[in-house]
């Protein structure tokens, strides 16, 4: 589907907003973790068993799962971003709490559950002289027991707290266990109570975010949600209509990779398509759609209208996608990327 043609947007109403990133305070609520990357140089095989052994060169902790979509508001806004999550009572517990709040993030809010591992992930990859560097082993650390009362009760204690706090939520969703029905619910009743936008970026089970004000998820979870495939534009429509209906959400962005995104507002009958941008060569998606959520959310609370909020988050996504591993962007690197955009193909209103 060709959806370049004839896409109309004021460039000068988007930098406008794009320099507003920086102003919404953000809570986001949801699944927080470490990607912890781990690198050596391979020596030889062990005598003890056939096995590598590597020589450990570095080890490098990036903030993973919502935790990146965090990281990734922290670095357009300025820092002006709270998390609501759980840790550990072990050794990554702290060293999550660490890494927050080297990049800005307030970690008031978390959580400690001394039942449940700090949720980690770790990559070791290794290189011998005459090779590139090579994930060998992934190793995770993480539960998806129930939450208890007791932890469920002050996380949403510290919900009813934040929320006031700030302009806008996200609800990041890695089924990992964190958003529970009760706290998904206390999240929605709070901040459409004090009037906050609230975002949830969801893979699965939709219908138990309904009330929402937006919500972030892909194509084919979105054909899983509406229980078919989107093959054309007539069922592009439908989905989003259906999806809308089934949550209650006034806004669903849409991420169909390579299409773009589709942008759906309640009470309309017709999507807006929102084509790629900056097309290049994509090293690595990894996190792109918590940068889309990151930035989407900000450029709302800002008071950019749908189809402007997925014009940045488009821009923001194009940019990490050009790195390896969770990448974060900001507002000059969305500026610069919007003002190197081949233009050929868009209508840019005066």
């Amino acid at each position: 589907m060709d959806n370049t043609q004839n896409f109309e947007f004021d460039k000068q109403k988007l930098e406008e907003y794009i320099d507003k990133l920086n102003s919404p305070k953000v809570l986001i609520i949801g699944d927080m973790g470490i990607d912890e990357m781990v690198y050596g140089d391979t020596e030889r095989i062990s005598r003890e068993a056939p096995v590598l052994i590597l020589r450990h060169a570095n080890t490098k902790i990036i903030l993973g799962q919502a935790a990146n979509a965090a990281h990734n508001l922290a670095t357009i806004n300025n820092g002006k971003v709270s998390a609501i999550g759980l840790y550990g009572n072990d050794h990554y517990g702290p060293t999550l709490l660490e890494a927050f709040q080297k990049v800005g993030i307030n970690t008031d809010f978390m959580v400690k559950d001394e039942s449940r591992p700090t949720t980690v992930k770790s990559r070791i990859s290794g290189a011998s002289f005459h090779s590139v560097t090579q994930q060998i082993v992934r190793i995770d650390r993480l539960s998806n027991t129930p939450l208890s009362q007791e932890i469920e009760d002050k996380l949403i204690e510290n919900i009813e707290k934040a929320i006031p706090l700030h302009d806008a939520v996200i609800l990041s969703d890695y089924n990992i266990g964190l958003l529970t029905d009760r706290v998904i619910t206390a999240a929605i009743t709070t901040a459409n109570k004090h009037g906050k936008i609230i975002v949830a970026d969801v893979q699965k089970d939709m219908k138990r975010y309904k009330g929402v004000y937006a919500l972030t998820p892909n194509q084919p979870d979105s054909e899983k949600a509406a229980g078919y495939f989107i093959k054309d534009r007539e069922t592009l429509n439908r989905a989003g209509a259906d999806i809308l209906d089934m949550t209650q959400a006034q806004v669903l962005l849409l991420t169909r990779g390579g299409d773009g995104m589709a942008v759906f507002e309640s009470g309309k009958t017709e999507h807006t398509d929102v084509p790629v941008f900056n097309k290049t060569n994509v090293f690595d998606v990894t996190g792109a759609g918590d940068t889309v959520v990151a930035s989407f959310t900000l450029a709302l609370a800002a008071g950019a209208p749908p189809k402007y909020a997925a014009i940045i988050g488009n821009i923001a996504a194009s940019i990490v996608i050009r790195s390896f591993g969770c990448a974060t962007t900001s507002i000059p690197e969305i500026k610069a990327s919007l003002n190197k955009m081949n233009m050929d193909n868009y209508t840019i209103k005066a």
